[in-house]
């Protein structure tokens, strides 16, 4: 028993010690009975949410409307619910108003599907199903527990995680489900963006990103949340570069092969080839020019709308936008080579440039060229501290501003080209290519600002207007 599930059960067996039913709930009693681990533990019981705080100090009012404490432990945490039935919705997330049940029966048939309608007492190594739950289990079935449209509309996010569990669990969608579920699918934006943003990036990682999006597809909903993804299918490709098919057809087909993705990861695969589309042209072959850049503005639109951060945006941007300079890498310059692999997470790079090529030609040259170049060049030498900084060129009379900025980039070039090894050659090559203005390297010498610097004084003759001033001028005076 793990340490989680240990705790979950005193949790059980320290409410019914107070004379209260408890069991555990839901889907880590569907995955106790699949054979698998548990992440999290949810108990209900007929206790309300002030018996539950006052048997265990460190309890959390989470979700008190809603009957939800969430009790806090040495190393995790347990959800306790009270009993309850839920009636109409408010937003197509919330109930409009919840009761507090007696039953557990009547708890379990406000609930999503059967297969996470279970209830198990682990004082008792006994289960209840009131629901069928076991049963669907065994057939590879998920059902709503009751009618599907009412439970679809009671949470608009029912309709995610019914793909999300079929996918995920290789199962099929029972037929008025499903019928039910592609008739409310436009109905899929009553979600906030950060809920849909959690089930999307779930369907991504769980290990079944195709399958998830195949039904995503067929049920109508991403043509709702994800329309510049629909859009890939029918796209057709160059046959020499891709035999697999059209866009849609690659994209999936990369979708399936991930191996435990982040979600950056996930995401950049899934919009590596959103601007294909929109760059679709045939020449002397079917040509997609710029799709990369016009792809990474597209990208960004997306991310910004699923809420996701800062961060992870640059990073999935990032990966859309330089998903095509693996074939220049053997013919880049030593510096430009240096910083493409410095690039933010470089090994997301590497990956989906090497599914990109799986699910398309199956050429691996410039992926293992570029692999074997990292595990070659130590880090030192494709990152090295800089040779001189902005105050080093302060030091030596130079003035900040936007030339400035072309000296750093310009040492930093020879510096990742080999050609500039210590600070003393930097400053002698700044020198050289920058040359100061005699007055300047004169003050600098002093220890003096140089001309035209804050606090010196400028001449006491006036610039000669110009005849657009002037004309003003004379108006003035009219």
């Amino acid at each position: 028993m793990s340490g989680l599930r240990e705790k979950a059960t005193g949790v059980v067996k320290r409410l019914a010690a107070a004379g209260h039913q408890a069991y555990l709930v839901g889907g880590c009693v569907r995955d106790l009975v699949l054979g698998r681990e548990p992440t999290d533990y949810d108990v209900a019981t007929d206790a309300t949410p002030d018996e539950v705080a006052k048997l265990f100090p460190k309890a959390v009012m989470v979700g008190a409307q809603f009957g939800v404490v969430k009790v806090l432990l040495d190393g995790g945490e347990v959800e306790v619910a009270t009993f309850r039935s839920d009636h109409g919705t408010l937003d197509g997330r919330h109930p409009r108003e919840v009761r507090y049940a007696r039953t557990p029966e009547e708890d379990v048939g406000r609930r999503d599907f059967t297969v996470n309608g279970l209830l198990y007492d682990p004082l008792a190594d006994k289960y209840l199903d009131f629901v069928g739950g076991r049963a669907d289990l065994e057939a590879g079935v998920i059902r709503t527990i009751g009618e599907p449209a009412e439970r679809f509309a009671e949470d608009r996010l029912r309709l995610l995680r019914a793909v999300r569990f079929a996918a995920r669990f290789g199962y099929r969608i029972e037929e008025k489900t499903w019928a039910a579920l592609q008739a409310s699918a436009v109905q899929i934006t009553e979600v906030s963006r950060e809920r849909i943003r959690d089930e999307l990036i779930k369907m991504l990682t769980e290990g079944a990103a195709r399958r998830a999006f195949e039904l995503l597809d067929e049920s109508g909903l991403l043509e709702v949340l994800l329309p510049e993804v629909a859009k890939l299918k029918g796209v057709e490709q160059p046959p020499e570069f891709h035999p697999e098919g059209d866009v849609w057809i690659h994209t999936r087909m990369m979708l399936g092969m991930m191996e435990r993705p982040t979600p950056t990861l996930a995401l950049g695969v899934l919009l590596h080839d959103i601007g294909k589309p929109p760059t679709f042209q045939v020449a002397d072959r079917i040509r997609f020019n710029g799709h990369a850049e016009v792809g990474a503005v597209m990208a960004e639109e997306v991310c910004r709308r699923l809420r996701l951060s800062n961060d992870e945006t640059e990073r999935v941007v990032a990966l859309v936008r330089n998903h095509l300079r693996f074939k220049d890498a053997p013919k880049m310059r030593a510096s430009t080579f240096k910083r493409f692999i410095s690039l933010d997470g470089f090994e997301e790079h590497l990956e989906l440039h090497r599914i990109d090529c799986l699910a398309s030609h199956g050429d691996l040259t410039n992926w293992r060229f570029v692999k074997e170049q990292l595990e070659t060049l130590p880090p030192e030498v494709v990152r090295p501290p800089r040779l001189v900084t902005g105050h080093d060129l302060q030091a030596m009379g130079y003035q900040p501003g936007p030339e400035m900025g072309k000296m750093l980039a310009a040492v930093e070039e020879a510096q990742l080209e080999g050609e500039l090894k210590t600070a003393a050659a930097a400053r002698a090559f700044v020198k050289k290519n920058f040359p100061l203005a005699k007055k300047a390297a004169t003050a600098a010498l002093q220890g003096l600002k140089p001309p035209n610097s804050r606090g010196r004084k400028t001449s006491r003759l006036k610039a000669r207007p110009t005849k657009r001033a002037a004309a003003g001028a004379k108006r003035k005076g009219r």
